[in-house]
């Protein structure tokens, strides 16, 4: 069993009742967020890119809780320079941790720099957890690849923006489920955070359940079990 927590934009935490993943953790200055940052303790923290809404309190989390912090090897290299532990990959690696496998998969998307340092690419990943397999996108556009995604990962749980502006809105990412092709249950992300992306999720929801699957949309905090 895999317990999924939102906190808001694209931040989550996956449990498997052992360890504990913190997906691109923006707490500090997210206004939608509830939980506080000290009550999330992730053995391992995984960053889509160096984007602030992304990185978020990485920094910050990982010093508190020794966490080790998978990312895009530029983006780790900047890390480690700050002291924290990490794990560095690149788009298509693939690595056995103690949680599950984690595989790096490609966005489409800016990365940013960070102290004048590139932080290379933006970045997704499947995340082998708990007994599902979790496709948690990222920051991106639509992209034909997301077949390939489909047919050669197989995940049954897709974590998509749908915010528009700086990401896929409600239209592509209802293609990109399309694409894929695997998962029937779709949890959006990166909306309503900002005047700029805000989006009726309602519409999204529909669209979803018109193709035959389901939208999850959780609220700020909430905790399901899949």
């Amino acid at each position: 069993m895999l317990k999924i927590t939102y906190i808001a934009h694209s931040a989550f935490i996956l449990d498997d009742g052992k360890y504990k993943v913190a997906l691109d953790p923006f707490i500090t200055g997210n206004p939608n967020a509830t939980i506080k940052l000290e009550d999330v303790k992730p053995d391992f923290i995984f960053v889509s890119h160096g984007h602030g809404d992304h990185i978020g309190d990485t920094i910050e989390l990982a010093k508190a809780n020794d966490s080790t912090v998978i990312t895009i090897a530029d983006l780790a290299y900047y890390l480690n320079k700050k002291g924290i532990k990490t794990h560095d990959m690149n788009i298509g690696g693939e690595y056995e941790f103690p949680f599950g496998t984690l595989k790096m998969t490609m966005a489409q998307h800016s990365a940013g720099s960070l102290e004048g340092e590139s932080m290379g690419n933006s970045t997704g990943a499947i995340i082998s957890m708990g007994g599902r397999k979790v496709y948690f996108a990222g920051d991106t556009g639509l992209f034909v690849d997301m077949k390939f995604i489909g047919e050669i990962s197989k995940p049954d749980v897709l974590m998509l923006p749908i915010g528009g502006n700086y990401t896929m809105g409600i239209d592509d990412a209802v293609k990109a489920v399309e694409l894929i092709n695997t998962a029937d249950i779709v949890i959006p992300m990166h909306f309503n955070t900002f005047p700029v992306i805000k989006t009726d999720v309602e519409k999204f929801k529909n669209k979803i359940a018109d193709i035959g699957k389901k939208a999850i949309v959780l609220g700020y905090g909430e905790t399901i079990s899949l």
